[in-house]
């Protein structure tokens, strides 16, 4: 942080500036004409929660693309399959034994066993080979949605919350003060909350995974030069078979998550493949803060854009992502 201040400081002031404002919009009452401007403080704090929310659904996604397309160089436009495949499965659990526990279980399982396949039937076949990679799974994506839609129709399809994670949540954020003056606080739901803390929790572990663990160190090694790692006695291609199966995975969990707060049906495959895209081109390639950071951005742009403006909501998101192209083109966190 010091060191991108005393590069950065027109940039970091703007940052501060800009956390500053954020923090006052989030804690302070709005003022009258605050208020007939943008509306009212508490529709802000809904879309503000909703898009960090989506950030993490987003990360989720995101992580597990940028550990096959950012760290492997395995270019998979097939991972948005494995995202609504994972909701799929996860929504069949849960309908059958009524446990949303069990429906992350079978569906990370599952979906790690597609990956597996994937990779060792295609992606070993064609290392290196980034152009007849990405026409291989473009068909692959596209015969997957056929057979998910031939499996499972074209209806919506929605994971019931558990029992436990129904309603909302008071928060300590004031969104307006009463006649009487009375306080009013803002109330969340509780399972998007939730979801968001296990996403929190599930990057810090693959952040220290990859960081500071002997098998991040393989990782890292075999991407950077894997004939000499290979010489060493590692097995590479059991560590990358590995690192296949946890992205995929991480794409069934999302697909689970997807399924409960928001819906399941055909398209939107390609809604997450293009979102896990511009998130690691946002974030940077084989960073996982960087998706983080990516994610979060996303997701608030989204949310925000389609409260504020609803007609040019979609191309806040790809002018971000050209910006992001125009001024640091390896990404805001790129790994080194």
């Amino acid at each position: 942080m010091t060191r991108f201040v005393e590069r950065h400081p027109a940039w970091a002031l703007v940052i501060i500036i800009a956390v500053a404002v954020a923090l006052w919009l989030i804690f302070a009452v709005w003022p009258p004409g605050l208020e007939e401007a943008i509306g009212r403080k508490r529709v802000f704090l809904n879309a503000l929660f909703n898009g960090i929310t989506l950030g993490g659904l987003y990360f989720l996604v995101a992580s597990g693309f940028t550990l096959i397309f950012g760290l492997m160089r395995n270019v998979n436009l097939a991972h948005g399959s494995l995202y609504l495949f994972g909701g799929y499965v996860g929504y069949a659990i849960s309908a059958s034994t009524g446990s949303w526990i069990l429906s992350f279980i079978v569906a990370y399982i599952l979906t790690a066993l597609v990956g597996v396949l994937l990779q060792v039937l295609v992606f070993r076949r064609m290392e290196g080979q980034d152009l007849r990679q990405t026409m291989v799974t473009i068909g692959l994506s596209i015969v997957f949605a056929d057979l998910m839609l031939w499996a499972c129709g074209g209806d919506f399809y929605q994971i019931q919350t558990p029992s436990w994670l129904i309603g909302p949540i008071d928060l300590p954020l004031l969104t307006a003060i009463k006649s009487s003056g009375e306080p009013v606080y803002l109330r969340y739901p509780l399972v998007r909350l939730v979801i968001f803390l296990a996403s929190v929790v599930i990057g810090i572990a693959m952040w220290l995974a990859l960081n500071r663990t002997r098998i991040g160190m393989i990782i890292r090694a075999g991407v950077d030069d894997r004939d000499i790692l290979a010489a060493t006695g590692v097995r590479i291609q059991i560590v990358f078979v590995l690192v296949f199966a946890l992205g995929a995975g991480l794409a069934g969990i999302a697909g689970v998550v997807g399924g409960t707060f928001q819906s399941l049906s055909p398209g939107e495959d390609i809604r997450f493949l293009l979102a896990s895209l511009v998130v690691v081109i946002v974030g940077g390639m084989g960073s996982i803060p960087g998706a983080a950071l990516g994610a979060l951005i996303i997701g608030l742009a989204e949310q925000l854009g389609s409260v504020y403006i609803p007609t040019y909501a979609i191309v806040v998101t790809f002018l971000i992502m050209v910006l992001v192209l125009a001024i640091r083109p390896q990404g805001l966190l790129a790994r080194r």
